[in-house]
């Protein structure tokens, strides 16, 4: 895609946020004027590591940051958007719509998705990591699939409570947006023994 391509949607994408957020809450109030940098460029930093033409789920997806950012960026990409409440799933049509970009959404809760295994699952102020976990075990157990989680100036709190659960391998990267946050790069997910018996 060209580089005005992709800023003509972003523009259309940025107009329906500040629209949208005036109904439900999409995004923190208080990030709404640096859209750009916070929610946008936070999103698109992901492409550097997710290869071409990979089956991407985006879980709990909200105003669609990473997943529908990185769609309209990167149209090669197959890109599921996994959310929950109707409204936001709204906003995700319209925007999908108004921009022409190519995206699944799916109005469901992660825990009763069906879907077969992605090739990268990707997500964003949702949950804990091991949460997240927990919430990606049904695919981790069919494929070795890779997450893409960012997070906030916690993450190696986070990172040490999902060990407790799960062995797996981590790559934190910093992030191009804030110094304080990273991109966790998780794969090799494997539910220790003690928790798998007590399900």
């Amino acid at each position: 895609m060209q580089p005005e391509d992709l800023e003509a949607k972003l523009n259309i994408y940025e107009a329906l946020l500040k629209k949208w957020q005036a109904k439900i809450n999409l995004v923190s109030s208080q990030t709404l004027g640096q859209a750009r940098l916070r929610h946008f460029e936070d999103s698109l930093q992901l492409l550097d590591y997710i290869g071409a033409d990979l089956t991407v789920y985006d879980l709990g997806s909200g105003g669609g940051f990473p997943g529908l950012v990185m769609a309209m960026a990167k149209p090669d990409l197959s890109i599921t958007l996994i959310e929950s409440d109707q409204r936001k799933c709204a906003f995700l049509r319209t925007v999908s719509r108004e921009t022409s970009t190519e995206v699944d959404i799916v109005n469901q809760r992660i825990e009763d998705v069906t879907l077969p295994a992605p090739d990268v699952v990707t997500a964003r102020a949702l949950a804990s990591v091991q949460n997240l976990l927990f919430m990606t075990k049904e695919w981790t157990e069919q494929s070795n699939l890779e997450c893409y989680f960012l997070k906030g100036a916690n993450f190696k709190e986070e990172v040490s409570e999902a060990r407790d659960a799960f062995d797996f391998s981590c790559n934190a990267i910093e992030s191009k947006t804030n110094a304080d946050a990273a991109i966790l790069q998780i794969n090799s997910i494997y539910l220790k023994k003690a928790h798998v018996n007590n399900e």
